[in-house]
């Protein structure tokens, strides 16, 4: 039996938020998250202080919760640290989909993206003021992994039930993810990806949750060695832990560095592609101050060979040294 299952998301309205674009930002879009006058793939230009709807709807094809104590799910909603090895830990799996243009209305840009959840939440979100509050951080910290943007949290919810209608579309969800009995769970005991995405020590509200529909692009900074033989990247990976590890795979080419951590990281650094038809900000993160992408492609090629990496737990980061 597959890992995944294909399935169609028919989103049900929920409640809106509306939300603003911190800094500047280029978010690559699909054709279908597009205005009819732009091209496919185009990567948008955010400006900052654009608008940006998170519509919150439901659909009974995103996994539910697993089932938690009242005292777990208190824990989660504020903060607290906990013991992750316990195994009633809780989470709360969202389906973030690409961004695509609209208008406030006043006529002026604004950008809408879907977060999608169980309707087994809503009840819970409908009644209890924090909790509502816990799931709009979430879908806002979901949507900054999903796009880089940088969302304010300053923030307000308009009487309407979402920004247009939320997009229908086709997803890969893990089976996994479904709690035993569902018509979609995966039964094979070996498969572990909810333990495997925890941080090993403590979480923030929202860390332990599965972002189920695309990997994150993870931020990085460069800086050349003293002598300029070398080439040293710090790859930004918080949620990363020693159970992906065995799992995760890292390719350094002369002009290339690919990063896979299944289901939670996707990285490709190539020396190749000219900065001006890339879009920088989704595909490089945050630069170090001082270096720019012009300078790291004019940079002579890696040493493949005496390539080294290691991962700095503490740090929650990737160094590598080529």
């Amino acid at each position: 039996m597959s890992s995944s299952i294909s399935l169609t998301l028919n989103p049900v309205p929920g409640f809106c938020v509306k939300s603003s674009a911190l800094q500047q930002a280029v978010v690559p879009r699909t054709a279908t998250s597009l205005l009819a006058s732009a091209p496919s793939d185009t990567p948008g230009a955010i400006p900052k202080g654009l608008k940006v709807f998170v519509n919150i709807a439901w659909d009974t094809n995103v996994p539910p919760p697993p089932p938690g104590s009242e005292d777990t799910i208190q824990k989660v909603i504020r903060g607290q640290h906990y013991n992750e090895s316990n195994s009633d830990g809780w989470f709360i799996p969202v389906l973030v989909s690409d961004p695509r243009d609209d208008k406030d209305k006043a006529g002026k840009p604004a950008l809408v993206v879907d977060c999608v959840l169980n309707p087994s939440v809503k009840p819970r979100t409908l009644k209890e003021a924090h909790f509502k509050a816990f799931i709009i951080e979430l879908a806002l910290q979901r949507v900054e992994s999903h796009t880089t943007l940088a969302l304010s949290r300053q923030i307000s919810t308009p009487n309407i039930a979402s920004k247009g209608k939320p997009v229908s579309r086709q997803v890969l969800v893990p089976r996994n993810l479904f709690p035993p009995g569902h018509p979609h769970h995966k039964s094979d005991a070996k498969t572990t990806l909810i333990q495997e995405l925890a941080s090993p020590t403590v979480i923030a509200p929202a860390s332990k949750v599965e972002w189920i529909l695309k990997s994150a692009t993870p931020t990085w900074t460069w800086t050349p060695t003293k002598d300029h033989r070398k080439i040293r990247f710090i790859i930004n990976v918080p949620n990363l832990t020693r159970a992906q590890i065995s799992n995760s795979t890292l390719d350094v080419e002369p002009r290339r560095v690919i990063l896979h951590v299944p289901s939670l990281y996707d990285l490709d650094i190539n020396l190749d592609v000219a900065p001006d038809t890339e879009p920088t900000t989704a595909t490089y993160g945050r630069l170090g101050e001082g270096a720019t992408v012009t300078e790291l492609k004019r940079f002579r090629d890696l040493d493949v060979d005496g390539a080294k990496a290691e991962w700095r737990v503490a740090e929650k980061v990737i160094v590598i040294l080529a």
